[in-house]
């Protein structure tokens, strides 16, 4: 790896740093964007530089797409040593090794060989997991300084041809399979995206501004490298708001719905978390943003679509969804008598006019958008739009004289 600039005041600056990633979606060499602390130590007369990174980083593709059209001999500033990435230094079936983080060492061979843009990019198999992998910037084993792909100029090394025929098959099934699995699972999101989007139609009321959702967090924290984050790994919907304040009392209401977070429910201030500050996580119920259950308030600004289609895939998954009133409702639907008008209101859209003040919970719960404005026999009224999909479900709950 190597270390291109470093600009900053005081103890602290931003890094750009060059690494090859074995585990990267391209394999490529990157330009890393890195948020360092300084420490300056005295032995004797010399100063002694130390660095501290962290790893939550971001790859500037802008940058290293520049970089890789117009830079081909890259200059590694720690290791003093400059590469030409225009001349080949590998062959096909040469041994190459990864060395990694704590000095793990991975044997990878060449089984194919590109060109383009006056750079050459190697593709590996890593002969232990059969997985494929690429780089771009194979340095000399007698060079070697830090993490990346390593080669021995002296004395190479290659595979036997039989071998690699073998272990390039094994590779390519491996991939196959890999891809026919992700194909399949992005298919059954679709499904779940479907079927998501039909229930939370039925449930999101016309006037929601944010939906109280409760989230099971993991903790990805390293204490070696001083990381501290976490993911999400299960959200379940719990109510819909029709304001975007941030409230403990509502969310303790409705952390009732959901048994993993009922005991939030309790009034108690060491849930009760307010991290309204960059960086932050925001007002939450729990004990810690990173680890355990938490309710908040996820806010929309935008059209109910929005929040149908943010939260389509999670509601595909009925286990998600704890709305305890509206799910009663929808399974014990009252018929309502009354002087209703049920017009086509466009190809797409049927409009309800009359007295529907009484029944205005009913039609937010079928998802249906009041309007006072709309035009029904040259003037304008006051009613409810649905889509021509509730037809049937607006003549079972309604019944006009």
């Amino acid at each position: 790896m190597g270390l291109f600039s470093g600009v900053g005041s005081g103890c602290r600056a931003s890094l750009g740093l060059w690494c090859d990633f074995l585990d990267g979606s391209s394999g490529f060499s990157r330009l890393q964007s890195f948020e360092a602390d300084f420490a300056d130590f005295r032995f004797t007369d010399f100063p002694i530089h130390f660095c501290y990174f962290g790893r939550d980083t971001y790859c500037n593709y802008l940058i290293i797409n520049i970089l890789i059209l117009t830079i081909m001999e890259q200059h590694l500033l720690f290791a003093n040593k400059s590469y030409d990435t225009s001349i080949q230094v590998l062959k096909e079936n040469q041994i190459i090794v990864h060395h990694g983080m704590g000095a793990s060492v991975t044997q990878f061979f060449v089984c194919k060989i590109e060109h383009s843009n006056d750079s050459y990019v190697y593709h590996l198999i890593n002969i232990e997991t059969k997985d494929f992998s690429q780089t771009d910037l194979p340095r000399p084993l007698k060079d070697k300084f830090g993490i990346g792909f390593y080669y021995d100029d002296e004395n190479p090394q290659f595979m036997d041809a039989f071998e690699v025929l073998l272990l390039q098959g094994e590779a390519e099934y491996k991939a196959k399979a890999k891809q026919e699995a992700k194909q399949r699972e992005q298919e059954r999101k679709e499904q779940l995206e479907t079927i998501g989007k039909e229930r939370l139609q039925n449930l999101i009321p016309a006037d929601t501004k944010a939906v109280i959702v409760a989230e099971l967090q993991k903790d990805d924290s390293d204490s070696m490298t001083d990381y501290f984050g976490y993911h999400t790994i299960r959200t379940v919907i719990l109510g819909f708001s029709t304001h975007t304040k941030d409230m403990f009392s509502e969310l303790r209401k409705y952390a009732l719905n959901f048994t993993e977070t009922a005991h939030l429910a309790e009034v108690n201030e060491k849930y009760e978390q307010r991290e309204k500050y960059a960086g932050g996580a925001g007002y939450y119920l729990g004990e810690s943003i990173y680890s355990g259950w938490v309710v908040r308030k996820s806010k929309y600004y935008r059209d109910r679509e929005s929040i149908i289609n943010g939260f389509a895939l999670i509601a595909g998954e009925e286990s998600n969804i704890c709305i305890k009133e509206q799910r009663a409702a929808n399974l014990s639907p009252t018929t309502v008598t009354g002087d209703f008008i049920i017009v086509d209101y466009s190809e797409k859209a049927l409009a309800i006019f009359g007295d529907t003040r009484p029944i205005k919970d009913q039609l937010k719960a079928l998802g249906g958008r009041f309007n006072p404005k709309l035009t029904h026999e040259g003037s304008k009224q006051a009613g409810w739009i649905f889509s021509k999909s509730k037809e049937n479900e607006l003549k079972n709950l309604l019944k006009i004289k």
